[in-house]
């Protein structure tokens, strides 16, 4: 892939790790976390600290996957074997009581057959049904298979902060970020802050940052798809390698399911990612 400017990648890649090397110097390095999906921004993020703990002399943080259910199997063979080459220890994240109520995807929920818990958080969605579909990327499935589990293990760990591969051009809802978020506490999850070091990335400079440093790419990126989700709501238009296509004038999460895409603000204020 050609690199439009060397030196804006270099000097983009040293703002992210500033703002790593900040977070270091606030929270305790055993309290911090790194969301790794596996895709593009998180593995550059991963590398990114990763170089910052080598350089700096710091121990590298454990990561954690949240796995609703509907994975691709090669972006969980993908993080397994860069995890094991770069040594970081990583936990699979799963809600296995609305997967067990459900039986299968795409099965139904009793909200009677579910965890207290559960239970709780469809209350606070204002959901009134007896049952649901077991659907990861719904707005329920969503919350119940993704922001539950993290907020879980966010309390679970006594995580103070974790580290995060938003960027500001990806996604409307994240387009006010700033570097450090912080997280009040509620009765769902523990005060935090989220550290988001690379939101200044554009899309093609997150792929030149990968051929430049020669970070690992999973390979689904190079059969077409641009934004990995659940499998079964993530498509490609094309059989074109993601970072050839036209980053410019077309849209990154185009191939994610739209209904999500949609609520995302509403799912960010419940503490999705």
């Amino acid at each position: 892939m050609e690199i439009q400017s060397r030196e804006l990648l270099d000097r983009k890649v040293e703002d992210a790790k500033k703002v790593i090397r900040d977070a270091y110097d606030r929270y305790d390095p055993d309290k911090m976390v790194v969301a790794w999906t596996g895709g593009k921004d998180s593995t550059l993020l991963m590398w990114l600290i990763k170089e910052v703990c080598q350089e700096n002399g710091r121990p590298l943080p454990k990561a954690f996957c949240i796995d609703e259910g509907d994975m691709f199997q090669e972006v969980r063979t993908f993080i397994k074997e860069i995890a094991d080459e770069w040594g970081v220890e990583v936990s699979f994240l799963h809600n296995s009581n609305v997967s067990e109520a459900a039986g299968e995807l795409g099965g139904t929920v009793r909200v009677d057959d579910l965890s207290e818990r559960n239970r709780r958080e469809l209350e606070r969605l204002g959901f009134e049904e007896d049952e649901f579909l077991y659907e990861p990327e719904s707005f329920v499935g969503n919350h119940l298979m993704k922001t539950v589990p993290l907020n879980e293990f966010l309390q679970r760990e006594d995580v103070q902060a974790f580290f995060e591969g938003i960027r500001w051009d990806e996604q409307e809802a994240r387009a006010n970020e700033t570097y450090f978020s912080p997280r009040k506490a509620t009765e769902y999850n523990p005060e935090h802050m989220r550290v988001f070091p690379i939101l200044h990335f554009l899309e093609r400079e997150v792929w030149e940052a990968h051929f430049a440093y020669d970070i690992p790419i999973c390979s689904l990126y190079k059969e077409g798809y641009r934004s990995l989700g659940a499998k079964s709501t993530t498509t490609k238009t094309t059989d074109v390698p993601a970072w050839e296509q036209d980053l410019d004038n077309t849209s990154e999460r185009g191939g994610r399911q739209q209904d999500k895409e949609g609520v995302m603000e509403k799912l960010r204020e419940l503490g999705y990612m």
